[in-house]
């Protein structure tokens, strides 16, 4: 017998939508409408259905998911699933797909308001206006005629070029496979070039998965290659950056200002240097969640598309493994 447990906080018309998606197939809605507004949506796999249950909507404990025996298909809330195919996570024959493509639009908006923000000083002039001080801070940057190198040109990498180029800047992308072109990118490029490019980039932005090959991909040797009035900036994987490294390149201005959302390690050490560098401007990773309506609606959607595939005997989209 086939059950999906849905975790997603659906209203009644939502369901409804799944319903007709699933045809025959028992669907368990367990999540809680009331949430939907919440920063991050939370799942749990109640006991009662863990032995029936096939498919499992949500990012649900890995414990709760190893509990369910018939566990065919996961599917998550998130673009990363990092922690789902880790070793002894799941089954090596559960099907994990992800929600890549959702959140292309609030990550890539964050880090552009980060880039401009960095660019015309205005976390320094929150910082005066908290001390009551009306003083200039110096010059200021523009994206107008600006090389943007975007590590990562996936879905949010892709959109974030496309910001910078309605603004006049020159876009520069890195991808693992440079043959593959993307509309926002002015210049494709592997990461063999990478070093060649960063010389020449006055804003980095990183929009890369956690993997061993991107794991510091941004050290002390690279931020040495990067001009004086470079800004970086990290909506990806925390771990892309160095951030020790990052600390002393800021201190000893190497490079202009940094934006993250995202740390190494995470949450960021209350002692860390990095919080007390006026150049940079640090979020607690809340780029990706669901406050942004247009990312829940697509997030819901490629929910309902797979749902319907499922149910059809059909390839999922965006499987991850």
């Amino acid at each position: 017998m086939t059950c999906i447990i849905n975790c997603l906080p659906l209203n009644d018309e939502e369901r409804r939508r799944f319903q007709d998606a699933g045809g025959d197939i028992q669907q368990e809605f367990v999540g809680d409408f009331s949430t939907r507004r919440s920063l991050s949506w939370q799942a749990s796999i109640p006991e009662e259905f863990r032995a029936q249950a096939t498919a499992v909507i949500g990012n649900a404990p890995a414990s709760q998911l190893r509990d369910c025996p018939q566990l065919q298909w996961l599917q998550t809330f998130s673009a990363g699933v990092d922690g789902y195919l880790k070793p002894g996570a799941l089954a090596t024959d559960v099907q994990v797909t992800s929600a890549s493509g959702a959140y292309g639009q609030a990550v890539s908006e964050h880090l552009f308001a980060m880039t401009l923000s960095l660019m015309k000083n205005l976390m320094l002039y929150r910082d005066r206006q908290h001390e009551h001080r009306w003083e200039p801070s110096g010059h200021v940057g523009s994206l107008d005629g600006a090389n943007v190198l975007v590590l990562g040109t996936g879905d949010i990498g892709a959109h974030f070029a496309r910001l910078c180029k309605a603004c006049g800047s020159h876009t520069i992308g890195v991808r693992r496979n440079a043959k593959a072109l993307v509309d926002s990118i002015d210049d494709m490029h592997s990461f063999e070039d990478l070093d060649d490019l960063l010389k020449q980039a006055d804003v980095v932005a990183l929009a890369l998965p956690s993997t061993p090959e991107t794991r510091h991909i941004i050290n002390a040797d690279r931020l040495s290659l990067m001009r004086d009035n470079a800004i970086v900036v990290n909506a990806g994987r925390g771990d892309a950056i160095d951030c020790d490294a990052l600390a002393q390149a800021l201190s000893q201005q190497h490079i202009s200002a940094a934006g993250l959302d995202v740390t190494d390690p995470e949450p960021l050490p209350v002692d860390h240097p990095l919080w007390d560098e006026p150049r940079c401007l640090i979020t607690p990773h809340i780029a990706g969640g669901t406050h942004l309506q247009s990312t829940a609606d697509r997030i819901i959607a490629i929910a309902l598309e797979n749902v319907r595939r499922y149910a059809q005997g059909q390839a999922l989209n965006n499987r991850m493994r």
